[in-house]
């Protein structure tokens, strides 16, 4: 009974507007990462800019929450609104992590495999941005949105595969005695690993979301 006067009921639907202002600045976020592993003179300001995205999307997920509380009938279960805004959160939070790092340990030059690894992660920011956008309607969208979850899953995937590569290479390249460059490289990795992990998450919530609400 209770369904069916919530279905009667006008929704607040600017959580999914929200949700997708939130999502791209994940793209943003991932873009700065991206040119921040070109590695030489642009480091510092891609880090900036990560930091920058990181704040803005903070503001978004403030705004989410104070609206769960605020607003009587969402559009989505309240438990499901607010883990979704703390994965997408979580993403950009890793990535400011990962420029934290980079940013103490003075590194400018970076291992293929992490390029590679950074090309994944703004894959992932770009379909997390595609399947948010779906939500609003989502029963016309399953299909899409369970393939996007599907897609990032496959991503993951292959990050790890970079990321056993990379450790190797490293190992390979250090083995004679620059521990420290071994250590901080695969610190390095140990961040971007999070960061695509973090987007699995999101997908994972999504898929969540979609199966409980079709």
């Amino acid at each position: 009974m209770l369904r069916f006067f919530q279905a009667l009921m006008p929704r607040e639907e600017k959580f999914f507007t929200l949700f997708n202002d939130h999502a791209r600045t994940l793209v943003d976020g991932a873009i700065a990462l991206r040119d921040l592993l070109e590695g030489g003179a642009g480091v510092a300001e891609a880090c900036r800019r990560i930091v920058a995205h990181e704040n803005q999307a903070d503001a978004i997920a403030r705004d989410v929450l104070l609206g769960v509380r605020r607003t009587f009938i969402t559009p989505l279960d309240r438990g499901d609104i607010k883990e979704l805004i703390n994965q997408l959160d979580d993403a950009i939070d890793q990535m400011q992590k990962t420029a934290k790092a980079i940013t103490l340990f003075e590194v400018t030059e970076f291992e293929l495999q992490m390029r590679q690894m950074a090309d994944i992660i703004l894959r992932c920011a770009e379909l997390t941005v595609e399947a948010v956008g779906l939500l609003s309607a989502m029963q016309e969208n399953a299909a899409r949105i369970n393939a996007i979850a599907e897609e990032i899953t496959r991503l993951e995937e292959q990050a790890d595969e970079l990321n056993d590569q990379g450790i190797k290479a490293l190992y390979k390249k250090h083995k004679g005695g620059d521990a420290m460059g071994f250590i901080v490289g695969n610190e390095i990795y140990d961040h971007l690993e999070k960061v695509v992990d973090r987007f699995e998450d999101v997908a994972n919530r999504i898929s969540g979301i979609l199966i409980e609400q079709v």
